[in-house]
């Protein structure tokens, strides 16, 4: 069987620093040694992708390489008995798509460990249309009402909100009765953050109103906040008492601007979220939850499908800050 042949799409060092990505075909027998061979049927986009398609050593050292940290689809071949032939299966984060060939291929070789079996409440297409985004948003969310923040506590200020993580939290907490502030520098798209149920919608300079200031006035209950830098530290330093901001990303900046203030004042809870290596332990729960009860119907409209040949514009359009919502990679090429 290692000689099948299958389409994944590949980046390379054209020239010094350099990256150009192709769509190529490969045979089983170069894929990373691993215990379950996978045949995806859909993986998706995220912003680290796009990171390690054009180049970016800090989540990809070696290249060539196929991206794609998301995956999904049937199980062909186990040498571990946890898995066998024809179940359906998750597979996002860990190493996949980073430094071990990723989902934008027609197969994946992965550990074991790396695998969830599919939730019976979802399609493997709604699962990649939640993907590490998805994931991620729920992760912040458990985080929130884990620490006690419930919809009467308050606003629950979302950034970076047309992104993949921003949307599905903004859809997640309407769900689930939250009012949602929305920040976005796109003034195109209020009526879309609207329509995923934002109770208000801030441009960028609103949100940083009095960054410069130690504490501002309390309106936060909670934070999910997916870009860094100054937007959260402002968030923090307008978070309630014993209000949570959830910190998931740095599109923004890596730095924190912030002093100690919001903490020894107002019992701020500045929790980080990991979804890459998250245990299986919080891992499965969360995916049933998405599953189950925290599932809303509007995914498909935050969602759109490309094939391997169409997602080079996806790419770019990512990096240069364009996309909004779900980017969704059908590798059997139903799209």
């Amino acid at each position: 069987m290692e000689d099948v042949t299958f389409s994944a799409l590949v980046v390379f060092e054209e020239t010094t620093h350099q990256f150009k990505r192709t769509v190529s075909q490969k045979k089983l027998n170069q894929l990373p040694p691993g215990d379950v061979l996978v045949k995806v049927e859909y993986s998706s986009l995220n912003y680290k992708d796009a990171l390690s398609a054009t180049g970016n050593r800090g989540v990809t050292k070696q290249y060539p390489h196929t991206p794609g940290i998301d995956a999904a689809g049937t199980v062909v071949h186990s040498l571990d008995p946890r898995w066998t032939p024809g179940e359906q299966v998750i597979c996002t984060g860990y190493d996949l798509g980073m430094n071990t060939s990723g989902g934008f291929s027609q197969y994946i070789r992965v550990p074991a460990g790396w695998l969830v079996k599919k939730p019976s409440g979802l399609s493997l297409l709604e699962t990649m249309q939640l993907g590490t985004a998805g994931f991620t948003a729920a992760l912040c969310v458990s985080a929130l009402q884990n620490n006690g923040v419930t919809p009467s506590n308050g606003s629950i200020l979302v950034t970076g909100a047309t992104g993949g993580v921003g949307t599905i939290a903004l859809m997640l907490l309407h769900h689930l009765g939250y009012q949602t502030v929305a920040v976005t520098g796109k003034k195109s798209a209020h009526a879309f953050l609207g329509s995923l149920g934002a109770s208000t919608i801030l441009d960028r300079e609103a949100a940083l109103a009095g960054q410069d200031k130690p504490l501002l006035t309390a309106r936060w209950a909670g934070v999910i906040d997916t870009v860094g830098g100054d937007m959260l530290a402002t968030a923090v330093k307008a978070t309630d008492y014993d209000g949570v901001v959830t910190s998931c990303g740095n599109a923004a900046s890596g730095d924190l601007p912030l002093n100690v203030y919001p903490f020894i004042l107002r019992g701020v809870h500045l929790v980080g979220i990991y979804s890459a290596n998250c245990p299986m332990a919080r891992r499965l729960p969360v995916w049933n939850k998405l599953a189950g009860g925290w599932k809303f119907p509007e995914l498909a409209r935050i969602s759109r499908l490309v094939t391997l040949n169409q997602i080079e514009e996806e790419i770019l359009a990512m990096i240069a800050g364009k996309t909004q919502g779900r980017c969704v990679i059908d590798l059997e090429g139903k799209a």
